[in-house]
């Protein structure tokens, strides 16, 4: 089976007006890639493919391919290159609430449906921590080695009177690189019986 990373990087390059189309659809025909997932950025690629595991779902298996797009405005040209319009894939993809009126028109001018579209209240990161719970997710900042800088943010006066699960949500955003190792840890720290809403309805409709 062709290497999803491949596959991955293919399509984003697609979407951008790159390659020859022909040499794409090979490629998307020898991966077995019927489906793909639009998200913003890496950490939700991240949190997706920790999630996978825990299902015990592979992904490359199932035909899918989670394509981050580097930021939701972008999603109009991704889903009329990658979709219906273009090389035809089933689409569905994971947003925050505020991205979704981009993410209605981009599908609805490609011809997929609206219901392929799971919405996250805030974002992702907000979805994880609320299940989770702060208490858990401190521990794997703990094991992680930042809490120290965990305790030094919340001290700050720019973050008096929020709540401790907006902090951390912030906290996460901080550094660069941080939302991606945390997408992934705490998506692999969800109890499979526990599992975003947003999440599950974008497993199942896989």
């Amino acid at each position: 089976m062709t290497d999803t990373g491949v596959v991955r990087d293919t399509l984003t390059a697609w979407a951008a007006g790159h390659g020859s189309e022909g040499a794409v659809r090979r490629l998307v025909a020898e991966g077995g890639v019927r489906t793909a997932v639009l998200v913003e950025g890496r950490s939700d690629l991240a949190a997706l493919e920790a999630l996978a595991a825990c299902f015990g779902c592979t992904l490359e298996a199932e035909g899918v391919c989670v394509v981050p797009m580097g930021g939701a405005m972008n999603v109009g040209r991704h889903a009329g290159r990658l979709g219906p319009p273009g090389l035809g894939l089933r689409l569905t993809g994971l947003c925050d609430a505020r991205e979704r009126p981009f993410y209605d028109r981009a599908f609805a001018r490609a011809g997929a449906p609206a219901e392929g579209v799971f919405v996250c209240a805030a974002d992702l990161e907000e979805e994880l921590i609320r299940v989770l719970g702060v208490p858990k997710v401190e521990e794997i900042v703990e094991a992680e080695g930042d809490l120290t800088p965990w305790r030094t943010f919340t001290r700050q006066p720019a973050q008096a009177g929020r709540s401790p699960q907006d902090l951390m949500r912030r906290f996460l955003g901080t550094k660069k690189g941080r939302k991606i190792r945390y997408g992934h840890l705490l998506a692999a720290a969800l109890d499979p019986g526990r599992v975003p809403d947003p999440l599950d309805a974008l497993f199942s409709a896989l």
